[in-house]
């Protein structure tokens, strides 16, 4: 019995993907127990692929022509290795689309992207709690960098000490 084999078609994402990357981004934050501090918005998605210099980029996945999936990148530089890099911010693909072969698929457009780019190298951060996902990036060759821990700065704190800056820097 012959079987078709389906269509998946990847393709970097522009402003007029805006809704459907921001339908993706709850989704995602929903499955990651934060769609309380997801504020992503279609707006925000179009502005920012619409700038010539825009620091998001992004990749969908469409098998057979209804989207599947999507991975948002951008770069980064590295001084010690003093060449660019690729910091993958979220890759993420539809529950009914899983196991498909297409978020294998996505990082390997991420992957030739970051070729492209000249880039060193591609990372990214996992949940901890996310097994499943750790378990696919390992069985893609993906080695997890227990050197180093991932802190985060913003809210409250970063707005105090910005305004604390800048009184530095008047003298105020």
């Amino acid at each position: 019995m012959a079987t078709d084999k389906p269509n998946i078609v990847l393709r970097m994402a522009g402003p007029d993907d805006a809704a459907i990357l921001c339908e993706m981004v709850g989704e995602l934050a929903a499955y990651e127990h934060a769609s309380e501090r997801n504020a992503c918005t279609e707006e925000i998605l179009r502005e920012e692929l619409q700038q010539d210099h825009g620091v998001l980029k992004g990749v969908l996945a469409f098998r057979d022509g209804e989207p599947a999936g999507m991975a948002t990148f951008f770069q980064t530089f590295s001084t010690f290795a003093g060449r660019r890099g690729i910091y993958l911010e979220d890759i993420y693909v539809k529950e009914r689309f899983r196991h498909q072969g297409i978020g294998s698929r996505l990082l390997r457009f991420v992957a030739q992207a970051a070729l492209d780019w000249d880039c060193s190298r591609v990372e990214w951060t996992s949940l901890l709690w996310n097994s499943t996902a750790m378990e696919f990036y390992e069985s893609l060759g993906a080695r997890p960098n227990d050197a180093w821990t991932t802190f985060r700065l913003d809210g409250e704190w970063l707005r105090r000490q910005a305004e604390r800056s800048r009184r530095e820097s008047t003298g105020a």
